[in-house]
């Protein structure tokens, strides 16, 4: 049997546990810290245009997420963005597709620099997405579920007119939904992949698919997963579908359907595909490279399959 990718990451019985954030700062409108000072006592950050940058990679669904949230609300000019090579080696994520190898803003080549200067103990992996004080070199937060959030709820004064408003009012039943595919699609689809036992590969194959025959009925009279309106559910569903014929289906044995054989899904998907700040921040080239080149214990020769064809999501 070969090892496990992510060693410190599986439990015993198999299972593959994603490792918390370890970076947990948020930059907030009630900040008490005035500009260009660090964090107050409750650990936020200041709201300052032009000052954080936003290290992500095209091929990572979780930094997706906030690829798309950004530009749906039109933060571009307030948050850079960085986009690191979609090729990790054992240093981690890096700048290589900047000139010099280096981020032009933040000066460093990789991001575990940044990690290793706001804690130089840190010894677990270094994730995307990850928020960077460029005033001093600091990580704010690679909390991604709350970054995301964060865009929307903390940053309105810099929001472009006719923004979406991905956050209802009454957030409950978003944040119910939230947690069942965050669980059994979006993690769980890397729990297909990464168990390292036939049992916990099964347990977390047949939550996926589960999850994914409620979510195609619910999709079979509305839209959007809650109704008429685009929300932040539907950004953390996309990243994931998105992924899953030229990735999942295949490369993490997730392979009792593939997405296009759900019609309500496939069509929610393309649907979604064809929305500003959607399709347009899908890079298919650097998702499979990402998958397939470094997850080496999966794919120990290195084949970048050549399909399939992402002509689909267009037709």
């Amino acid at each position: 049997m070969s090892p496990a990718q992510f060693v410190k990451e599986s439990s015993v019985p198999g299972e593959w546990k994603r490792q918390g954030n370890r970076f947990t700062g948020r930059i907030a409108r009630d900040s008490t810290a005035g500009p260009g000072e660090g964090p107050d006592e409750q650990d936020r950050w200041p709201v300052e245009p032009g000052r954080y940058r936003l290290v992500v990679s095209l091929a990572c669904p979780w930094a997706h997420r906030s690829v798309i949230v950004r530009k749906l609300l039109g933060l571009e000019d307030a948050i850079s963005l960085a986009i690191v090579d979609p090729i990790r080696d054992e240093r981690g994520w890096r700048f290589t597709l900047d000139p010099d190898g280096r981020d032009p803003v933040l000066g460093i080549e990789f991001l575990a620099d940044a990690y290793r200067r706001t804690d130089p103990t840190y010894e677990g992996r270094v994730t995307v997405p990850s928020i960077i004080d460029t005033v001093t070199g600091l990580v704010v937060t690679n909390d991604y579920p709350q970054i995301t959030l964060d865009l929307s709820t903390e940053w309105p004064d810099h929001h472009r007119e006719g923004a979406p408003q991905l956050i209802p009012a009454d957030r409950a039943e978003m944040d119910e939904l939230i947690e069942d595919i965050y669980r059994d699609v979006n993690n769980g689809v890397y729990r297909c992949g990464f168990a390292s036992t036939q049992e916990a590969y099964e347990a977390a194959y047949d939550a996926l698919f589960a999850r994914l025959d409620v979510l195609e009925q619910r999709l079979a009279d509305r839209p959007y997963l809650l109704g008429d309106t685009l929300r932040e559910v539907d950004i953390r569903l996309f990243t994931t579908l998105v992924r899953f014929d030229a990735v999942y289906h295949g490369h993490f044995k997730a392979n009792r359907n593939k997405l296009i054989e759900f019609p309500n899904l496939w069509a929610y998907a393309r649907r979604l595909y064809q929305l500003p700040a959607f399709g347009d921040t899908v890079d298919f080239d650097q998702i499979k490279r990402h998958y397939y080149l470094t997850h080496e214990n999966l794919d120990p020769t290195g084949i970048v399959p050549k399909g399939p064809d992402p002509r689909v999501w267009t037709r």
